[in-house]
């Protein structure tokens, strides 16, 4: 391993050093909390990242991680499903724990999503950067990232990560949008001690080890085209597609009775919208009553939608990962935020089990979400997150 001039020279530091994983299935909040903090307490620790079931009374919860992490900066928030060392997981809370020694961490909270402004993202930004530089494990350039963790349910993802952006300039960006087990009724995020409902909190993570930011998805674009003819973007809610009801004419495109459609429908027939030579998808979170549509992303009148068809799940996360190691060299851990309508259409497939069983051998550690985030961007259907090797 390659030293990083101006800076201590880790390079004997074993990899449990670098990173702690830890899983707990207890129910019991007291239960819990004690036992991620026997898994991942050292003298070292410098931060905890945690994501957790909707499930968990979650007042309880926050007082009981307070109570046994102390001092730890910890950060978190509800989940969709989790993702552990074990593969899948529900019902549970998967954790990781960085070293103080590997990672300088700073973060700050947005309570007020609709007035972010760009004067409030620079500051945080500087301040946070101000950490790093004041630790000097790293240089900034090329050794720094953020992560974003979002209320999902909010509808204001892209509003945040466009001001967001704008302010991290090159700095590479990734995130996850919190779930709730797919109620959507509440989603969550911890910061300092306690869960908070519409709000975000940035996280900035810089390393001597070497990273890479990345996003994939296995959806592919058809001849298949809507238009949204009328919409509500304050709500993404869709009323017209190809002036017809949203969800009478999404209903003729997949070849189901309005009635009749749902979540597997919504996971297998995406929508996508295309930019440059790229498309996006815009995932629908479900039929309203009166037959429009809401999605979990920004839509519009205007736009086109393509439909897309699902390619293979896991031979395309396979590739990615490959390509992965070609550029890096094997990964030490890979930080991922997996849309939970990938994990949806896993088991609708019966692949589950073996998508399981890849992930925890590749040491992915995350959450199922109800979005990503990529480079400012909040997307969906898509496998997003950061992968740490050491240097060669």
């Amino acid at each position: 391993m390659n030293s990083i001039p101006g800076t201590t020279d880790f390079s004997t530091q074993p990899l449990d050093d670098c990173f702690r994983t830890a899983l707990t299935e207890a129910t019991d909040p007291d239960a819990a909390a004690q036992d991620l903090a026997r898994q991942l307490l050292h003298p070292h620790l410098g931060c905890v990242l945690f994501f957790c079931s909707a499930e968990y009374p979650l007042d309880h919860l926050a007082t009981a991680l307070d109570q046994h992490f102390g001092g730890v900066m910890l950060l978190g928030c509800t989940t969709a499903g989790e993702i552990s060392s074990e593969g899948y997981g529900r019902g549970c809370i998967s954790a990781v724990g960085l070293d103080l020694r590997t990672f300088a961490v700073d973060c700050t909270l947005i309570c007020a999503l609709d007035s972010f402004s760009l004067v409030e993202a620079q500051q945080a930004v500087e301040r946070m950067l101000g950490h790093c530089r004041q630790v000097n494990l790293a240089p900034v350039k090329d050794h720094t990232f953020a992560l974003t963790l979002l209320d999902g349910l909010s509808s204001r993802e892209e509003l945040v990560l466009n001001t967001l952006s704008a302010a991290l300039g090159s700095i590479p960006h990734f995130g996850g949008s919190a779930g709730d087990d797919n109620h959507l009724s509440h989603t969550h995020v911890y910061y300092q001690g306690r869960f908070v409902t519409g709000a975000a909190v940035v996280v900035m993570v810089n390393t001597w080890l070497d990273f890479e930011v990345f996003t994939t998805h296995h959806l592919k674009p058809t001849e298949s085209k809507l238009v949204v003819t009328d919409a509500d973007s304050s709500t993404r809610t869709v009323l017209e597609l190809n002036a017809e009801p949203a969800a009478e004419e999404y209903a003729r495109l997949v070849g189901v009775p309005v009635d009749e459609l749902s979540g597997k429908h919504f996971a297998l027939d995406a929508l996508a919208v295309r930019i440059r030579d790229q498309f996006y998808v815009r995932s629908i979170q479900r039929v309203n009553p009166d037959r429009s549509l809401t999605f979990y992303c920004a839509v519009d009148t205007g736009i086109v939608l393509t439909a897309m068809t699902p390619g293979e799940l896991l031979p395309n996360l396979r590739l990615r990962f490959e390509q992965l190691r070609q550029r890096l060299g094997e990964p030490v851990l890979i930080l991922g935020c997996d849309c939970f309508l990938r994990r949806m259409e896993s088991e609708l497939r019966g692949e589950d089990q073996r998508m399981s069983e890849f992930l925890a051998a590749n040491r992915v550690i995350g959450f199922n979400t109800y979005g990503e985030q990529f480079n400012g961007m909040h997307i969906n259907q898509t496998f997003t997150g950061v992968a740490f090797a050491f240097p060669r």
